[in-house]
């Protein structure tokens, strides 16, 4: 398993949102590059990005920050949010993003994730970010009835690189990640899991380790310091070796 710190973009500054919602907001930096480099600097594999406004607008909308991220770093980056067509992905890849992260268009139009992880083999990443077990979208602003683990099935055979799995009540409220509903999501699946949502402490990502996720997305801990980065990968790094 390996720790991505998040990197989460509205109006262009370096935010969290707490439990998804956009009148609940903490503005961390001014300048979300500024943030994307020190998780580098600190030893992070790879970055997560969410383009908060793009995913409630349905439309990119921080493109310029997402580019200058990609630019300055060398580490793998993925990008979710306002992502809902093929010229889209395509200017993302080219860009120089890992992977494009596709959620409410991957309930509202599968085929598009298809054709993409078709067109981009390895590059795409489906989110399912789960309210009370059900699929939300919009940004989180609207609960469909599509259970997440349903959903996640309609995916095993079209060649996405992984399920990135939010639990909305937990992310950014720093109560715990839900072990029960990720341990169940990776053993639906044949996908690489990776979980987001409610770590808090370096336990929380010691028992992850056991629900058999390939990846940890945290935000809010590194921000406020309930967990060190750094330490988080040295001891997450121990566990993988011994495991091996």
């Amino acid at each position: 398993m390996i720790v991505i710190p998040a990197v989460d973009i509205r109006g262009g500054k370096c935010v969290r949102l707490y439990q998804g919602r956009y009148d609940n907001e903490t503005v961390y930096a001014d300048d979300p590059v500024d943030m994307a480099r020190k998780w580098e600097e600190m030893g992070a594999g790879m970055l997560h990005i969410v383009d908060l406004d793009g995913a409630k607008d349905a439309n990119p909308v921080n493109r310029e920050a997402v580019c200058r991220i990609v630019g300055e770093l060398s580490i793998p980056c993925e990008l979710g949010g306002g992502i809902r067509d093929m010229g889209t992905i395509e200017a993302y890849i080219e860009m120089g993003l890992e992977r494009v992260i596709l959620g409410t268009v991957a309930v509202k139009n599968p085929q598009l994730v298809a054709d993409a992880a078709k067109s981009f083999p390895g590059g795409i990443v489906v989110g399912i970010d789960a309210k009370g077990g059900k699929v939300a979208v919009e940004g989180w602003t609207e609960t469909t009835d599509e259970d997440a683990f349903d959903m996640a099935r309609r995916f095993e055979d079209m060649g996405v690189r992984a399920i990135n799995y939010t639990d909305i009540s937990r992310d950014g409220a720093m109560v715990g990640p839900n072990i029960e509903a990720t341990a169940k999501m990776v053993e639906s699946i044949d996908i690489p899991v990776v979980a987001a949502g409610g770590v808090t402490k370096m336990n929380d990502l010691i028992e992850l380790v056991s629900t058999g996720v390939e990846g940890a997305i945290t935000g809010k801990a590194l921000y406020e310091g309930t967990i060190d980065l750094e330490r988080a990968i040295e001891e997450i790094s121990k566990i993988n070796t011994s495991s091996d």
